[in-house]
């Protein structure tokens, strides 16, 4: 089937066209004729195939030009970087419509976003604690929403955006469409759509746990980090084929050691992206990946988790991810848009758990490949991966022993007592016997 197909209005077509879109992905060639029913949508697809457009398409094609602009349609994302992606393609799509897209994230100045809002909107993305901010300044009226779009909602839950999300469902006027993405069902995600969603329909593009076909997965058994970091050097020595790498850190400090140690050896071809860095760099860093001015974008989970970025030819998870599904997210990056993609797991003696766990998640095996016989394999451990006894006997090594000089016990006179004393004791102390005031004379 190809878009022509769809019941898509020339504007949209001539959008499409100019993109470069001529196939829909499954989510989008299934989810379009239930969600422009008016029927309340749950879909369970995974990163990478096209829910995006799966949800935006049918709504701009519902779309009725109205010279008030109003609030019609609410988009919600768990991350800044998925605002700013999903905004981008909204406005790609509605080129040849008049249609107002406008995005709205927290952790920067609120004044100028409510300027940008202050003349109306049409469609809304928004992260959920900035919407509630600026519904409870009275900024965004949610009464004229006609359609919910909620996003990555196991993500968003996970963030711990529970409240923000139910303050906002509890805000909105019950008659209105409901579409909710997800890649996985968890029982929070099944209570919300219990609860605000009416007989929603659902529509799977790939079962939960299944890999996409068109990603090649392998794996590395190594021991330790630095030996999973020359691993990684000899693997990026081939720019030919490692063209485009998302390289998955388990923490914002592991991802930061591993910059230290490969940025001088990649010079200007490396990034690094997570929460602790500022909102400019993490848009400029992601800008820089997806131009081709860096070859290699080393991420967290949760930054990563927002990013739409195209062709990108390998996933290399420096670590194997203690939360299964973490594993179907980050091979997700790659292999898009019906192109094949390679994924890479490296993982050490105590992380085979993990491995074991994501397997049996997808019924699949991770074929394990043959160390390089030029990789070095180090010995040295980083102090999170030594014995805790090791740390434990280096820090004792360290710790500040007491003085062993002269010593000499107190005078009586000199040793403090902090038991409390009263006044007749200490006038016996000082003349040897009670000092009373006598009796009062009789007048």
């Amino acid at each position: 089937m190809k878009f022509d197909e769809l019941n898509l209005n020339r504007p949209l077509l001539n959008a499409l066209e100019e993109l470069g879109y001529v196939y829909p992905t499954t989510i989008q060639h299934k989810g379009f004729p239930v969600i422009m029913s008016g029927r309340d949508v749950v879909g369970i697809a995974q990163t990478g195939t096209g829910k995006t457009m799966a949800y935006l398409l049918p709504c701009l094609r519902q779309w009725e030009f109205s010279k008030n602009k109003v609030l019609k349609v609410l988009v919600l994302v768990p991350t800044r970087e998925l605002v700013v992606q999903v905004v981008e393609v909204a406005k790609k799509l509605s080129t040849y419509m008049s249609v107002k897209v406008e995005g709205v994230y927290g952790g920067v100045n609120m004044k100028p976003q409510m300027a940008l809002l202050s003349g109306g909107v049409d469609i809304l993305v928004a992260t959920p604690g900035r919407l509630v901010d600026l519904v409870l300044n009275g900024t965004v009226n949610l009464k004229t929403v006609k359609r919910l779009v909620i996003d990555e909602v196991d993500e968003m839950l996970g963030l711990g955006f529970k409240y923000q999300l139910t303050t906002i469902l509890n805000l909105l006027p019950e008659r209105k469409q409901n579409l909710m993405f997800s890649a996985t069902i968890t029982d929070d995600v099944e209570a919300l759509i219990n609860h605000y969603f009416n007989g929603p329909v659902k529509i799977e593009a790939a079962p939960t746990g299944t890999p996409l076909d068109n990603i090649k997965q392998s794996g590395y058994e190594l021991p330790n980090f630095y030996t999973k970091v020359n691993m990684l050097e000899l693997l990026l020595a081939d720019n030919a084929e490692f063209k485009k790498v998302l390289v998955f850190a388990a923490t914002k400090k592991l991802a930061d050691q591993l910059y230290e140690q490969i940025g001088e050896k990649f010079p200007g071809q490396i990034g690094v992206i997570h929460s602790n860095k500022s909102q400019n760099n993490r848009f400029d860093t992601v800008k820089k990946f997806q131009s081709g001015e860096y070859r290699v974008l080393i991420a967290t989970d949760i930054i990563a988790r927002g990013l739409d970025i195209a062709e990108v030819s390998h996933v290399i998870n420096f670590d194997t991810p203690d939360e299964a599904e973490n594993y179907i997210h980050r091979i997700g990056r790659t292999g898009r848009a019906d192109k094949e993609g390679i994924a890479i797991t490296f993982t050490t003696p105590k992380e085979m758990a993990y491995k074991a766990a994501i397997e049996t998640l997808m019924n699949t095996a991770i074929p394990m490949l043959p160390l390089p016989a030029e990789l070095v394999i180090v010995d040295k451990l980083t102090p999170d991966e030594m014995p805790k006894n090791l740390v434990k006997n280096i820090q004792d090594k360290f710790e500040r022993k007491e003085p062993t000089g002269a010593f000499h016990e107190k005078s009586e006179k000199n040793k403090k007592v902090n038991a409390p004393v009263s006044r007749g004791e200490k006038l016996k102390l000082k003349y040897g016997k009670p000092k009373t005031r006598g009796q009062k004379k009789k007048k």
